[in-house]
């Protein structure tokens, strides 16, 4: 394990599984991660021998934490700024939209932490399951004063619903196991002992369907979700060029409450 952290892949009897490995950091992704990830989707969406993907992070504590705040150091300032922030949110679209068609049916099974790029990960995925101390939010709102992609942000919708997420980024709320489990986010809530049985068995029934079927309910749904989205580069320039996210990077890796100033 390196201090960038590495995206494993193993393939065994068809079933796929992607493992994030930087469990000092709670899995939070690198940049060398985050392209190990996508080289990952690209061989996956090209092997028809897989039926099934699972995502999972090491050390029990998280699934992924968010992206490496401390890279954001090095993003410039004003209009440079807002160009770094487009230039990455691109970046992140580019791989979420990897994940999220890939044609085989994908399962993230999430211990802990799954917030920020973490959550958008896990959301990119068609099921999630995950043990009863999880939660899941995007609290940018109080730690990085950045912001969320269009696309990004209709994903979430769809899978939690607008007013969820309103609340996590407007409220900087994290959402507990069990209200996501009831607003359907969630397959299965169960107990850390019990998750690699239940994600056996799910990928397992996952396994035994039609493909084809799987393969193209799959992209219709991802059809449904990102089809003529408006254009949101303005607000990410508007976000990223601003003095708060200077600011919010600085408190982060400070270790200190940031001040906000609106600006």
């Amino acid at each position: 394990m390196s201090e960038t952290g590495q995206v494993h892949l193993h393939i065994e009897a068809g079933v796929a599984s992607v493992l994030f490995d930087r469990s000092q950091a709670r899995n939070a992704m690198t940049w060398a991660m985050y392209e190990q990830l996508m080289a990952i989707c690209r061989q996956l969406r090209d092997d028809a021998s897989v039926r099934v993907v699972t995502f999972r992070g090491t050390g029990g504590e998280a699934f992924v934490a968010g992206t490496d705040i401390a890279q954001f150091q090095h993003f410039g300032t004003g209009a440079q700024g807002g160009a770094d922030g487009v230039a990455y949110e691109r970046q992140i679209d580019a791989c979420m939209e990897l994940l999220g068609s890939l044609p085989m049916p994908t399962l993230a099974v999430v211990e802990g932490w799954c917030v920020g790029g973490g959550l958008a990960i896990a959301t990119g995925c068609d099921f999630r399951i995950a043990t009863p101390a999880s939660k899941f939010g995007v609290p940018i709102a109080r730690t990085l004063g950045n912001c969320l992609s269009v696309s990004n942000l209709a994903r979430l919708s769809a899978a939690f619903g607008m007013q969820r997420v309103r609340c996590m980024l407007l409220l900087a709320k994290m959402i507990g196991a069990d209200e996501a489990l009831a607003c359907g986010y969630l397959q299965e809530v169960c107990a850390p002992a019990d998750i690699d049985a239940t994600a056996q068995r799910l990928v397992g029934q996952l396994a035994a369907l039609a493909p084809v079927t799987q393969r193209v309910s799959k992209e219709g749904l991802r059809r449904l979700t990102v089809h003529n989205l408006p254009e949101g580069e303005d607000l990410v320039r508007a976000a990223y060029g601003s003095a708060d996210f200077r600011e919010g990077v600085s408190a982060f890796v400070d270790k200190r409450a940031p001040a906000w100033k609106g600006q």
